[in-house]
């Protein structure tokens, strides 16, 4: 039995077959042309391709650099994540630094494109700058250059649009969008919180019956730190732990019911650095400072006013409340005599109006607060404004020890070890209470290291000495 096989068309088979294929396709499109005008003739070809083309099974994100007038925080916050991840191979990087700014940021210069992960998903980051021409003038413009001859030229101007795409599998949109990107936002947060210049504000309220407020600003440039702040190592340990923990604890506040809010009280004699913690806190954990003045404050409503002006992630300071004004009793009534022994009611707001301001529901107006008093005689104070909810944390500020002399003598003289004048001065500091203030001044006085102690050394068995004169006259005087 014999296989038959379809004979194989000839080439001028073939040739006319196209022929006709062609002559068909010309003519379809002809009539199309002719039949449809251009607009109908675009929206069939869109649909046509809209509903015939591949589909693809990734997932595009952009980021747009502007979000109207304003600069998107999601743009800001890729780009500095891209940052971070700049290759050795990169051949034109950008170099921006701000005035006010400490470091120097590096940024890409051209139309990037970086690989990353995350939990295993591979995604693909395109960092995209394009700059376009745009020509002004000529008949419907006003916008010229001119040639040094005097002649009007029509004038050009470069506009430059940056975006960034993010582009993975579509299966793992919710694990990007949910995950991966508050991550980024988070590091972002994290990464300005350290280059953020700490502000210092002054609060005051005009008008008598606190009808306004406002506040002045300047940058911090208190060089404080925890690590030259003339203070026992322990209690330092202790304060920066507690602030770490305020600062983790958000989710923390909110499961308790509290208002995110932390307080200090820093008491002790004059001199001994409750001012240089307080900038030392601040600097530390970035947070604005808002000074307030009591005796600027005119009444209950103005203290709401003030509060109102102050942001979430600051510091509330009241210096010396134990001295700058006379605080009302529970009923307002100011301790001030007049016209005998009576007492008469101050222009002042009441403590009532204190307390609420410091722990009442007008305090719960912002997050991650820290509010300091500072004062020369904690005994001077109502004990409703120390108890815990208002002043957590007590801070005594007390005189100088060694082991903050030892942070003197490295801060002032380079000393990072031991000398043979320590042991002397150690044993003068523990019998004679000097501050920090007193001993700074001493090591301020000279270059020479050798003459500098010497004369620390003089100073505090005078000190001493005085002070031993000065606990005999009782005796003295019983005898």
């Amino acid at each position: 039995m014999s296989r038959t096989f379809p004979e194989m068309p000839t080439p001028s088979s073939l040739l006319s077959a196209y022929a006709s294929i062609t002559t068909s396709i010309m003519l379809f499109r002809t009539m199309f042309d002719q039949l449809f005008p251009p607009q109908i003739r675009r929206y069939i070809i869109d649909t046509f391709r809209f509903y015939w083309r591949p589909k693809s099974s990734k997932l595009t994100l952009v980021f747009e650099e502007k979000n109207g007038l304003t600069i998107d925080h999601m743009f800001s916050a890729c780009e500095a994540y891209l940052c971070s991840k700049i290759s050795p191979d990169s051949n034109r990087l950008r170099v921006t630094k701000d005035v006010k700014e400490k470091h120097i940021n590096i940024k890409f210069a051209e139309s990037e494109e970086v690989a990353d992960s995350f939990k295993d998903i591979p995604v693909k980051w395109n960092y995209v700058r394009k700059q376009s021409h745009q020509k002004h003038g000529g008949d419907n413009g006003s916008m010229y250059e001119y040639h040094e001859s005097g002649i009007p030229m029509k004038s050009s101007s470069i506009s430059e649009r940056k975006y960034i795409e993010l582009k993975f599998d579509k299966q793992y949109k919710e694990e990007i969008i949910g995950s991966y990107l508050p991550l980024i936002l988070k590091n972002h947060q994290e990464l300005e919180n350290k280059k953020k210049v700490v502000k210092l504000y002054k609060l005051q309220s005009y008008g008598g019956g606190g009808h306004g407020s406002f506040k002045q600003s300047m940058n911090l440039d208190h060089p404080s730190t925890f690590d030259t702040l003339a203070m026992d190592p322990e209690a330092k340990k202790g304060i920066i732990d507690d602030l770490d923990l305020f600062l983790n604890r958000k989710d923390y506040y909110k499961r308790v019911g509290k208002a995110w809010k932390r307080g200090y009280l820093l008491y002790g004699p004059p001199g001994t650095g409750k001012s240089s913690l307080i900038a030392a806190m601040a600097n530390y954990v970035k947070f604005d400072i808002y000074d307030l003045q009591l005796s600027n404050v005119g009444g209950d409503s103005a203290l709401i006013e003030l509060l109102l002006q102050t942001s979430n992630r600051s510091i509330l300071v009241i210096e010396d409340i134990d001295c700058s004004i006379q605080l009302p009793d529970r009923n307002g009534i100011v301790p001030v005599k007049s016209h005998g022994s009576k007492y008469v009611r101050g222009p002042q707001f009441s403590l009532s109006g204190l307390l609420n301001f410091i722990d009442g529901l007008w305090s719960c107006c912002g997050d991650e607060r820290i509010i300091i008093f500072t004062t020369n005689n904690k005994d001077k104070l109502d004990p409703a404004l120390l108890r815990p909810g208002r002043m957590d944390k007590h801070i005594h500020m007390s005189y100088l020890t060694f082991g903050g002399f030892t942070t003197l003598a490295a801060n002032y003289l380079n000393i990072h070890g031991d000398h043979w004048r320590f042991k002397e001065i150690k044993e003068l500091i523990s019998c004679k209470k000097v501050t920090p203030a007193e001993v700074a001044e001493k090591l301020m006085m000279s270059d020479d290291v050798e003459v500098v102690l010497e004369e620390l050394v003089k100073f505090l068995k005078l000190e001493k000495m005085e002070e031993g004169e000065t606990n005999t006259l009782p005796n003295e005087a019983e005898k």
